[in-house]
């Protein structure tokens, strides 16, 4: 149990690590061949801060363990919104911009319900999968095209001026820029192997499941990162990005998470996690749409919102704790 203990805890530590690494020598990289700064922050920073979760997720479905894929996918997802957008909002309310309200919460809110779809006949095979990574193939192809016609004047571009701030602050060189996206895949990977092997080594010891050993220890570990993130950008005032980051993350874990974990290993979807988590799941996802289009809030989720976001995770993991021996 120890062993395990210490490989959980060092496992976390060293994917909160090497993430970050990851995607500061991958932006600084993709800007030095040239990438426009938008496409930098929407695929290179949009999928650096779900790396934890992949990875992971497919070495738990490679390793017979696909319920921990599919927790840490739902369970990060909840920690996105709970946690992460919670926290941010208790600190500094979070603008809401109208581009965001028409086009992004909507896309999310539709790929939990696609989520929700094939998870109803309790399984996730290879069919499903390939339905997951078809409708991220069109996310992405979705999201390259407004970028390039998103006029100078338009909100999104925030994101743009942000990665060169980034890139100004950082002066990395193209050298130095590959070795920390080399090894910081490197130490990702071996990262996510020492944190699967000991999360499932507490399961088995607490006699919990590998589902809620998802949703619990894995899920807040890889979520990590992005909390890291999300404080640091409150406290730059850079609210819009936290949001951003927290939608693009939330359906990158929906689908190329999940996807690619049934993908390599078809899974059994637990009763529980239709009946408790996914409906926490849609919930939370929702309330975040009527957030930002409540009118009294002016385009804003407030410091009250914040604390129940975090409020209804703190319940909802309390929930999961409690009843998972």
């Amino acid at each position: 149990m120890t062993a395990a203990i210490l490989a959980t805890l060092l496992g976390l530590l060293a994917l909160a690590w090497s993430a970050d690494k990851f995607v500061s020598g991958a932006s600084a990289v993709a800007t030095h061949l040239g990438m426009a700064p938008l496409l930098v922050g929407m695929l290179v920073v949009g999928f650096g801060t779900s790396a934890p979760e992949l990875v992971v997720s497919s070495f738990a479905a490679a390793g017979g363990n696909p319920e921990i894929a599919l927790g840490n996918a739902m369970g990060s997802d909840i920690a996105n919104i709970g946690l992460i957008l919670g926290t941010t909002a208790i600190l500094i309310p979070i603008a809401v911009h109208r581009g965001v309200l028409s086009r992004e919460m909507p896309v999310l809110l539709g790929i939990t319900l696609l989520l929700a779809v094939v998870m109803a006949d309790g399984s996730i095979g290879r069919g499903d999968a390939v339905i997951l990574l078809a409708a991220l193939g069109v996310q992405l192809a979705w999201s390259i095209l407004s970028a390039r016609r998103a006029r100078p004047t338009d909100p999104v571009d925030e994101l743009a001026r942000e990665v060169e701030e980034r890139e100004r602050r950082a002066g990395m060189s193209r050298r130095a820029a590959w070795a920390w996206t080399i090894g910081g895949i490197v130490l990702l990977v071996i990262a996510s192997r020492l944190l699967v092997w000991g999360a499932v080594g507490i399961a088995e010891r607490l006699g919990w499941s590998d589902l809620v050993i998802g949703l619990t220890v894995v899920a807040i570990g890889t979520s990590a990162p992005e909390l890291a993130a999300a404080v640091a950008a409150a406290r730059r005032r850079e609210t819009e990005l936290v949001l951003g980051n927290v939608i693009g993350s939330n359906i990158f874990n929906t689908l190329a998470v999940v996807g690619i974990a049934a993908l390599i290993a078809p899974m059994a979807v637990d009763a529980e996690a239709i009946s408790r988590d996914l409906p926490v799941l849609l919930a939370m996802t929702a309330a975040l749409l009527i957030m930002g289009f409540r009118p009294r809030t002016h385009g804003r989720i407030n410091r009250v919102e914040g604390a129940a976001l975090l409020a209804a995770w703190i319940a909802y993991t309390a929930v999961l704790v409690v009843t998972a021996g």
